[in-house]
């Protein structure tokens, strides 16, 4: 495999970043990974407005990870109340499993402790997500037992299919080992 280059998003990449993040959670082209929420969840995952706002946050940065100059996964990472924040993580479904998303995780959580000093890292999953979770505690990470609500009436966040799902937050601390 190629090596990955890292770069932060521009609003110019918003297009790219909506059919990447799409692709890997939503509809059938999503089910080519392991990552989809097809079946929890239909409608949008991103939307513009959204990712033109973690662009230009103070402390918060889309990364994009490229290979030959193609797109291959993403992630926003940013400064949460002394904590950093993984989220918007996406990998080509076609790329899954071939450890694009492992190397997208490191780089992330090695900026978040090298720019911002950072003790930890946060992410949200929705808690049903077992074989996700599963792969983030391979990686470290451990449940913290705080829950958060479903933005159930919120197309921002999809469709619900289920009335069940909530978010589960999961946290590694960072540090030489990130």
């Amino acid at each position: 495999m190629n090596e990955l280059t890292f770069r932060t998003a521009t609003a110019a990449d918003i297009p790219a970043l909506i059919e990447l993040v799409t692709s890997a959670y939503r509809g059938d082209a999503s089910r080519v990974g392991w990552t989809t929420e097809a079946d929890l969840l239909d409608g949008q995952r991103v939307d513009a407005d959204g990712i033109l706002a973690d662009i230009n946050r103070a402390r918060s940065v889309v990364l994009l990870a490229e290979q030959d100059g193609q797109l291959m996964a993403c992630c926003h990472v940013a400064d949460e109340n002394g904590h950093g924040y993984f989220g918007m993580f996406a990998v080509n479904p076609k790329a899954q499993g071939g450890g694009v998303g492992k190397q997208v995780m490191q780089y992330a959580e090695r900026f978040a402790a090298e720019r911002w000093q950072l003790p930890t890292m946060q992410m949200t999953v929705i808690d049903c997500r077992d074989e996700l979770i599963a792969f983030y505690e391979r990686r470290g990470y451990v449940r913290t037992g705080i829950k958060k609500p479903f933005p159930y009436g919120d197309a921002r966040y999809g469709l619900p299919k289920r009335d069940d799902l909530q978010f589960e937050v999961l946290e590694k601390p960072l540090g030489a080992a990130a």
